[in-house]
């Protein structure tokens, strides 16, 4: 997987994304943080899931290289629409989703919308029920570009903390939110005060009882960003045919801290091994 994937007009939105592999397709859904792009969050996983699915990673619309329309209003609706536009732009009349954070609650809220087009969800880290916004949070979507901001951001969202000395990573998320238009973009979505971003995200009880086709919580016991006891903990009680996996030691970048345990979690998901 390399940065820089392909285009597709959807509904005039000049959508960036990746493709790659065969079998069932499943949609990859970013999430929220400064300079994030499908290829930021995705690029550990791809090669794995590749060799056994049919992958397709965009950009959603205002992140990464997809479109930012002038005057466009961002909302959970807008990425949401997006999505589902997205999916019948590459023809795909059914898939699996797994959605990160925000890309969770995005994952939810197109099962509220278009149940037909999913056949399983795996939300990880996710977003999409009512929780107090937390500092990691408040801090990601609050980011001012800066070298030691990005290097503080890194400390909340791993476990590791090493990962925040690592220059190459600093760097590479550093210079994602600085191109042209990622910042401002970035800024424009979740202005202060921010709980109430985290409130139009979550569905409300009765809704994610309505889910019902099967759901994988996935979720770093040490998440300080998306803190498992306030989201996956409630989402796991409310949605009927969900299950939960809590990784210990492990931050909000399961993907990247747990990259091989996440897609084990992944397949044995989606092709279960009848013992």
């Amino acid at each position: 997987m390399v940065e820089q994937g392909k285009f597709i007009d959807v509904k005039g939105i000049n959508t960036h994304y990746h493709e790659d592999g065969q079998g069932e397709a499943l949609l990859l859904i970013h999430g929220s943080g400064p300079g994030v792009s499908a290829w930021a969050n995705w690029r550990l996983v791809f090669p794995i899931l590749s060799q056994q699915y049919h992958l397709y990673a965009p950009d959603v619309v205002g992140f990464g290289y997809s479109d930012r329309p002038e005057g466009i209003e961002y909302s959970i609706d807008v990425w949401a629409d997006h999505m589902i536009n997205f999916l019948e732009a590459v023809n795909e009349k059914k898939v699996s989703i797994i959605g990160n954070s925000f890309g969770g609650a995005i994952a939810l809220h197109i099962a509220k919308r278009r149940p037909d087009l999913i056949n399983k969800l795996i939300l990880m880290g996710s977003m999409g029920v009512d929780h107090p916004i937390a500092y990691g949070l408040d801090a990601v979507w609050g980011y001012e570009p800066s070298m030691e901001n990005m290097k503080n951001l890194i400390k909340l969202f791993a476990y590791d903390q090493s990962m925040s000395e690592n220059g190459d990573l600093v760097e590479m998320r550093y210079q994602s939110s600085i191109q042209e238009g990622f910042q401002e973009s970035f800024s424009a979505m979740f202005p202060a005060p921010r709980q109430r971003h985290v409130d139009a995200m979550a569905l409300s009880p009765e809704e994610l009882n309505e889910i019902q086709f099967p759901v994988l919580l996935i979720h770093g016991r040490e998440d300080q960003v998306i803190p498992v006891e306030e989201t996956s903990f409630k989402l796991v009680k409310l949605i009927p045919d969900a299950q939960l996996h809590v990784f210990p030691q492990c931050g909000h970048w399961v993907q990247i801290e747990k990259t091989k345990e996440f897609a084990g979690q992944v397949i044995e998901f989606l092709n279960p091994i009848v013992k």
